[in-house]
């Protein structure tokens, strides 16, 4: 279902991207429009990218790389509270 919104979302933002482009003014050079088609063009092409990054996927392997270091590190913290645990009930 995540995937899906994505998809659709990219889908509106670039269909938004094709009928918004003719109307946009990029003739003037340093002008407050031209300013703002640039702006309003970079911001549209960020919100794709940023939909396509999600639906390619490419956090998924970070994010499993970072849940087995947090599990790694769990273990280590159990392995040495044990090890404490141990070496108390020794000195008894």
């Amino acid at each position: 279902m995540k995937g899906f919104k994505n998809v659709v979302y990219m889908s509106l933002a670039v269909g938004m991207l094709f009928y918004s482009i003719p109307q946009l003014n990029f003739r003037e050079v340093g002008s407050l429009p031209m300013i703002f088609s640039v702006i309003w063009l970079v911001m549209a092409l960020l919100i794709i990218a940023s939909h396509l990054h999600q639906i390619l996927g490419v956090d998924e392997e970070k994010r499993k790389q970072q849940i087995r270091i947090n599990r790694m590190k769990k273990w280590q913290m159990e392995q040495l509270v044990q090890g404490r645990r141990k070496l108390l009930q020794f000195r008894k």
